[in-house]
């Protein structure tokens, strides 16, 4: 065995942030309706913020949900008040424990959250200038396709009509994958032996691009 560690591509990183995020346990029991009230409850309040960011602006939408907060605590606060008024005690105030709690960020923790969002952006950049810079023809024609389809989405749909749709898939996807994970996987490696295939060939009649096999 070669006790040579493999080499990190400069992407990797960048590639496996949300792929990270998603994997995590905490959204894995969201999006596969572990809990299906707490799902539901994610799933709907989602839908709410993104249908009226469709209707009203961001300033408006962010204005209404702080408003809407706003209320609650301050009726919240007006009617312990008047029990406490009406009952002769002193509980205090009702959100004490709140307000006693530290909500402050440390140093460490935002210099450890610094560092791992710097990592993600180096990746992103260096991801970015090999695939604009043409280091493998490949990829960067892979890129220039995608481009081109999504000016296509883009006549079609708009930014929060697509986050809508990605919304809706992120919590339908997973719980049809679970139950059909047999047949599903059966078709996609059967797509990625295709494609990998069809790209292969490209890569040996294409100039410019890098045999993949060959460096790795």
């Amino acid at each position: 065995m070669d006790p040579t560690p493999k080499e990190q591509k400069p992407s990797d990183s960048f590639i496996s942030s949300p792929a990270s995020f998603i994997q995590s346990s905490q959204v894995k029991d969201l999006i596969y309706w572990r809990d299906p009230k707490k799902s539901g409850l994610v799933f709907g309040l989602s839908m709410l913020v993104l249908l009226s960011l469709a209707a009203f602006s961001v300033i408006s939408v962010v204005s209404y949900l702080l408003l809407a907060l706003l209320c609650v605590t301050i009726t919240f606060r007006i009617y312990k008040s008047v029990v406490q008024a009406v009952k002769k005690s002193d509980d205090g105030h009702p959100f004490k424990p709140l307000l006693e709690k530290d909500v402050s960020i440390s140093a460490e923790t935002f210099r450890k959250h610094v560092d791992a969002s710097l990592t993600y952006i180096n990746g992103a950049l260096k991801q970015l200038s090999r695939l604009f810079l043409v280091e493998d023809l490949v990829d960067s024609l892979k890129l220039a396709v995608v481009m081109w389809l999504l000016t296509y989405v883009g006549a079609i749909f708009n930014g929060i009509t697509i986050l809508i749709l990605v919304d809706i898939l992120l919590f339908a996807i997973p719980p049809v994958y679970e139950k059909n994970k047999t047949q599903i996987d059966q078709y996609v490696d059967l797509a990625r032996t295709r494609i990998n295939t069809t790209v292969a060939k490209l890569q040996e009649k294409l100039p410019g691009a890098v045999k993949r096999s060959k460096s790795e």
